[in-house]
């Protein structure tokens, strides 16, 4: 089976919907700019992932990212799919997860009392890029949730995301450039 079909090749995509019935929309609409976002951002913590295999090998944190991974695509399903009545997959517990982990981490740092710059190694500056595109897929879940119904645990799961990925780039920066006194 080929990878392409030329459906979109007149710039119009399906989304799923429970029922199987395909809906077209145009390639540009907001739903589609907003899970697009999202699995750009899945995209970049693969990046990271493959790049901590080889500077920074710890089996637990990849299995971690790979969970992330794997509940982006849920975020995807849910910006995808019109939310009556399907059932949503993002739930109260995922930016729970989160928080753990980012408790976690917060806990081996030094307090933060500064802005910071997004260096520090080849791997925190992969992070702190993927924070920024999530940050960005962000506002565009917030963009499409004033036009239509979206699960608010999504919304609530990449605010979430965004403030572990800026505390997971602090971890992998620890040694290297950190601290930032900002002035006006």
């Amino acid at each position: 089976m080929p990878i392409y079909t030329r459906h979109g090749d007149k710039g119009e995509t399906a989304l799923y919907t429970p029922k199987g019935a395909a809906r077209r929309v145009p390639k540009d609409d907001p739903r589609v700019d907003a899970y697009g976002t999202v699995d750009e951002l899945n995209a970049l913590i693969g990046l990271l992932r493959s790049m901590l295999q080889g500077a920074y090998p710890d089996e637990a944190l990849d299995q971690e990212l790979r969970g992330i991974q794997e509940r982006l695509f849920h975020v995807g399903y849910d910006l995808s799919t019109p939310i009556d009545p399907a059932p949503q997959s993002v739930t109260k517990e995922d930016p729970t997860q989160l928080e753990a982990a980012i408790d976690r981490m917060t806990e081996q740092l030094p307090p933060l009392r500064s802005f910071i710059l997004p260096s520090g190694s080849r791997t925190a500056a992969i992070c702190h890029l993927a924070r920024t595109v999530c940050r960005r897929a962000e506002r565009r879940v917030v963009a499409l949730g004033r036009e239509v119904a979206i699960n608010p645990q999504a919304l609530t799961y990449l605010n979430r995301l965004s403030d572990y990925l800026f505390t997971l780039a602090r971890t992998l920066a620890q040694g290297g450039e950190e601290t930032f006194q900002w002035r006006l």
